[in-house]
């Protein structure tokens, strides 16, 4: 019992290490700090790494449910480290993270990109954010298919219910944005057609 409740205890100030660790993580991501982020996150791999070992031997720790959190918000920081730096999404297997938390992961990390996608609007880079979109959909498109009880899958449907409206709004949010984007150009174009009637005009005046 004393061996069991050391592990639990460590495992505990081991999950809340890891959840802070991937938050300033995704906070670099979004600064585009990019090789912070990397070693924030290769901090949590270790510790998330340094929780399995101590908790060996005792499942019924291993599956309380903390290091289920911990592994979640590692592989949502991760997949949002690979979306934004355009690398390829890893698998569970490549985390070394259960499925379910993975599951979660990728769930939550749509409304990472979603932020993104608010970000590069917010500066103009409006061609950034179609293939963004892309992402969240195919993403969403995986998770959805996953139809198994709940207790197995540990509120995947709730978040699955969520990045559906996530990508909802950011689908409106970029349409909207793309067409303004198109309106200002078509303006811009306008506008350089009616100055070059002008001095045509202008020019044709000081013929006569």
């Amino acid at each position: 019992m004393q061996a069991k409740d050391a592990a639990r205890e460590k495992g505990l100030a081991g999950s809340r290490a890891v959840i802070r660790s991937c938050a300033e993580a995704t906070r670099a991501i979004h600064r585009e700090e990019f090789d912070a982020a990397k070693k924030l996150l290769a901090q949590g791999e270790k510790m998330l790494a340094e929780m399995r070992r101590l908790m060996e031997g005792h499942p019924d720790i291993t599956y309380a449910g903390f290091l289920s959190d911990a592994e979640k918000e590692y592989a949502e920081a991760m997949v949002s480290l690979a979306v934004a730096h355009g690398d390829q999404i890893p698998s569970a297997e490549e985390l070394e993270v259960d499925v379910a938390p993975y599951l979660n992961g990728l769930a939550e990390a749509i409304g990472e990109i979603r932020r993104s996608i608010v970000d590069q609007l917010r500066i103009g880079r409006v061609e950034k954010c179609a293939p963004l979109l892309d992402t969240m959909d195919a993403l969403y498109s995986g998770i959805v298919s996953f139809d198994y009880p709940e207790a197995l899958l540990l509120g995947l449907r709730r978040r699955t219910d969520l990045a559906r409206s996530i990508i909802e709004r950011t689908r409106h949010d970029v349409t909207h944005a793309i067409r303004q984007d198109r309106l200002e150009a078509t303006m811009k174009r306008l506008e350089g057609t009616l100055e070059g009637l002008g001095k045509t005009s202008s020019a044709r005046g000081k013929e006569k």
